[in-house]
């Protein structure tokens, strides 16, 4: 690969001495007094960020290592060294360092290096990615994505693409968001003044879907254990922390199987879930625990480390 580069997170597993390429955006710059310069630098490959040391003699470090502001993208070329500071084991001593996309206007950067409320972030959403709590949450919701689509797989489950575009209200609740191209100004009409819908583009009424679970059952009667996981919606009216317009649902269904072994299934893949987050992506959880919620890692743990009771039926 012509323009390859080391991932932050393998460069910290690299050996002193090690020669690398990195490239990322700057969250801090700090310049000491004895001519160098600290720049902590993200690539969104792991929580942390790595910091590179450029030294003034640079060629390059009155022209581009001292206007870096937040949000800067650079490439940075350099040797791994064992850390002198406090906080890091490692850093980059760099030999050159590459403007590669500037900020405009540095003062006026949506996301400077500080906390920001969600409701903020919710006004800069193209720049909140770069932000620790949303970096952080993406990393995880694929850790457990590639988990669920692991586990089941290992277990011979297939997995199937149902349709977003339905005509089938599967929950039978009929809260749904209906997909339509005719004009909502002016609908074309039956004779009895209801919406024609034969002239809409399915030529019948059309749903974004609430769940997958009916296509997938279908299934489920020639392959016997298949899974669908997918984007849902539901047109609730209900401003809750519980109820969402659209959310991911894993829907595991099988031909040959009682009430006990499907029990039986649900709590080894919550474990398996919850299991493999705190192992693979411990960083974030490490910052959801200390920012987010001061319980999350130790609740994770009880549900890996303790058995679910089951409660029968009289």
């Amino acid at each position: 690969m012509a323009d390859s580069y080391t991932p932050v997170v393998q460069a910290f597993r690299e050996k002193p001495g090690t020669r690398v390429t990195l490239k990322g955006w700057v969250r801090t710059r700090r310049d000491s007094k004895a001519g160098l310069s600290f720049i902590q630098l993200s690539d969104g490959s792991c929580f942390n960020t790595i910091q590179i040391v450029a030294p003034a003699d640079l060629p390059e470090y009155e022209s581009t290592v001292l206007k870096l502001t937040t949000g800067c993208a650079i490439a940075a070329v350099g040797t791994i060294v064992e850390s002198q500071g406090k906080g890091q084991e490692v850093e980059l001593q760099a030999e050159s360092i590459e403007l590669i996309g500037g900020v405009e206007n540095p003062d006026t950067y949506p996301v400077p290096q500080k906390r920001h409320t969600f409701e903020y972030l919710r006004e800069v959403a193209h720049l909140r990615p770069r932000t620790n709590t949303f970096g952080a949450v993406t990393r995880v919701r694929h850790c457990l994505s590639f988990a669920v689509h692991r586990f089941l797989h290992e277990r011979g489950f297939y997995y199937i693409h149902t349709p977003i575009i339905t005509a089938s209200d599967c929950e039978g609740a009929g809260e749904m968001f209906r997909v339509s191209t005719l004009d909502p100004e002016n609908p074309p009409r039956t004779e009895d003044g209801r919406v024609d819908f034969d002239k809409d583009f399915f030529g019948r009424e059309a749903y974004l879907t609430v769940s997958g679970q009916l296509s997938v059952e279908t299934y489920c009667c020639a392959l016997s254990k298949v899974y669908t996981f997918g984007p849902t919606f539901r047109a609730e009216n209900s401003n809750t922390s519980r109820h969402l317009a659209e959310f991911w649902m894993i829907e595991p269904e099988m031909a040959f199987c009682d009430l006990a072994g499907d029990a039986d299934l649900a709590e080894e893949m919550l474990k398996d879930l919850c299991s493999t987050v705190l192992r693979e992506r411990a960083d974030d959880m490490a910052f959801f625990n200390q920012r987010i919620d001061k319980t999350i890692i130790e609740t994770l743990e009880h549900i890996v480390n303790t058995p679910f009771v089951r409660i029968t039926y009289t």
